[in-house]
């Protein structure tokens, strides 16, 4: 069934189309439009009006089809909002364990429903608070976690068996999902029972966020045993966050960001068919995340597009045949590179603008920023603010209440389809590269994405684009904002209790996992266990990390731009 009309219809279309272009030229010709040429954010060219011309190609039931319905352009589940709202889960993290677990009670207790854990750049890197490396840095971006008693004060009181948890983390994913394993464990909680998801998203380090240990390839090698190890052992554990949200902030193109995520996840999906696993088996656990920037209908249409072309690549590449490896799941956060310190009261209406896209285009679970991120960690007013957005969006806008209000939409139907076309024409482009790893030492994602930053910051310096506040609209005026101040002394607190957690190990059992592990890493058996053991022996993050860098060697980020 197409969403097009017989040709006497579209024949008196294109003519009441061009007498109204007529009557515009006629317009613009006493009053000019605004610009010369319009365009989203990505720079995508804007027509004027969309009619059913731009939907000739368009069948309805293969392009759109219902909710839950192959390809899932109108969203993964039959009932979507009206069955179950979204997952709010605010991005938390700041200080020692004990303080953000602070923070997580607030959040919760003012409904949020999962939790998001930042981690502080130490933690990120897989090095300890105590490393040469650390110095200054402790909880400054995020969480600062040592030692899995660090993980047990960072959760304590809250629900692992009731509530999911996401951690955002990279190179050192194994370690701190170990912990979490291994924290839960000793809590006397089945590994079967606790739900979440890690990030473990290495392909899009290397290509955008720049968080690094080891080099590509034994980094594909440690994401592939923790699939392989979570679709045995931990079965409701996403065990990857295919993150297109970094390559956004990193300033590529929606279509960009569309692309490179999907390549990643086919990188992915190859090497745990590699590894001798089925399809079927981990797809359905795959996560994604991904970037809800400022062009409003850009970013509906992008979220759209992703669900249709993820359900292709996995029906028709991978030949899967469970529905729920057809799903594109994904969790959405507000764009932070589009807040600004000048007037950052106006970054509370972005945020809500690019959460109702992220809504509108179908979220699972959604992020909203905080008014101060631009400034330092949130305030726990502004956070609150940021959560408040999304519930008032979920129970006052009425946007919940009917499923894909957009769809069918000329614009929204005609963009969906162009993003699908350009993120394929790139698809194709790194599959003949060799796919992902490849394209990645070849250095064509970091090219793409540092031209398209490049280009898009020079239309802000010569008001091409508009920033509100900072090249339109600026002012003197000092509004005054709290920011939240992290206590240099949390450093040295951190620090003795994580040496005092050594000298009271029984440092020969810790050895003695350690090294088993090492000698999993140079076998090429699966790493998971053998962490979980040595985590509960109480080694530390950065003590398994250099396990890692000794048997794999570290990357060093060759500084293409």
């Amino acid at each position: 069934m197409s969403l097009t009309y017989s040709r006497k219809i579209m024949d008196d279309i294109r003519k009441e189309r061009e007498k109204w272009e007529r009557t515009l030229k006629e317009v613009f010709s006493i009053t000019p439009q605004r610009l010369e040429r319009f365009s989203t954010v990505s720079d995508q060219e804007i027509k004027p009006l969309y009619t059913p011309e731009d939907l000739q190609n368009h069948d309805f039931q293969r392009d759109m089809g219902f909710p839950g319905e192959y390809p899932f352009t109108r969203g993964v589940q039959p009932s979507m909002y009206r069955g179950r709202l979204w997952t709010m889960r605010m991005f938390a993290g700041l200080g020692t364990a004990k303080d953000t677990n602070q923070r997580f009670h607030v959040l919760v207790n003012a409904g949020q429903t999962g939790l998001s854990t930042a981690f502080d750049m130490p933690t990120l890197m897989g090095y300890d608070t105590e490393s040469p490396r650390s110095k200054g840095e402790c909880g400054k971006c995020g969480v600062a976690i040592d030692t899995i008693v660090d993980m047990e004060d960072l959760f304590d009181g809250l629900p692992v068996d009731g509530i999911t948890t996401s951690m955002t983390i990279n190179p050192p994913a194994p370690v701190i999902w170990g912990m979490y394993i291994a924290m839960a464990e000793k809590r006397g909680i089945d590994r079967r029972k606790i739900g979440g998801t890690i990030q473990n998203d290495m392909l899009k380090e290397f290509i955008a966020q720049k968080t690094f240990m080891c080099p590509p390839i034994p980094s594909l090698r440690l994401i592939t045993d923790t699939v392989e190890f979570g679709t045995h052992e931990v079965p409701r554990w996403n065990t990857i966050s295919i993150s297109g949200y970094h390559i956004r902030e990193a300033g590529s193109t929606a279509v960009q960001e569309l692309a490179f995520t999907l390549a990643d996840g086919i990188a992915y999906s190859q090497a745990a068919i590699e590894r001798g696993l089925k399809v079927d088996d981990f797809a359905p656990r795959f996560s994604f995340f991904f970037n809800s920037h400022l062009d409003f209908f850009e970013e509906i249409a992008k979220f759209r597009a992703a669900r249709r072309l993820w359900a292709k690549i996995m029906k028709e590449r991978f030949k899967a045949e469970d529905p729920r490896s057809w799903w594109l799941r994904f969790h959405t956060q507000t764009a932070g590179c589009s807040l600004t310190a000048q007037q950052p009261y106006n970054n509370i209406v972005r945020t809500a603008l690019q959460a109702l896209a992220a809504v509108l285009g179908g979220t699972q679970s959604l992020h909203t920023n905080s008014l101060d991120e631009v400034l330092g960690l949130p305030t726990e007013e502004a956070a609150t603010i940021a959560l408040r957005t999304q519930q008032i969006i979920a129970e006052e806008s009425g946007v919940a209440n009917t499923i894909d209000p957009l769809g069918g939409a000329f614009f929204v139907e005609a963009l969906s389809d162009r993003m699908e076309e350009e993120a394929l024409a790139i698809i194709r482009k790194i599959d003949e590269m060799g796919g992902m790893l490849s394209a990645i030492e070849k250095n064509y994602p970091q090219r793409e994405i540092a031209d398209a930053a490049y280009r898009y910051q020079r239309q802000i310096d010569e008001s091409i684009k508009t920033v509100v506040g900072v090249n339109k609209y600026a002012t003197e005026e000092r509004l005054p904002v709290e920011i939240l101040e992290i206590d240099e002394a949390l450093e040295k607190i951190q620090i003795e209790k994580t040496l005092r957690i050594k000298m009271e190990r029984d440092n020969g059992k810790t050895g003695e996992c350690l090294e088993r592990l090492g000698e999993a890493c140079v076998s090429g058996k699966n790493v998971m266990n053998p962490i979980i053991d040595a985590v509960k022996a109480y080694a530390t993050l950065q003590e398994v990390c250099d396990v890692f860098r000794g048997a794999f060697g570290e990357y060093k980020d060759p500084g293409i731009y």
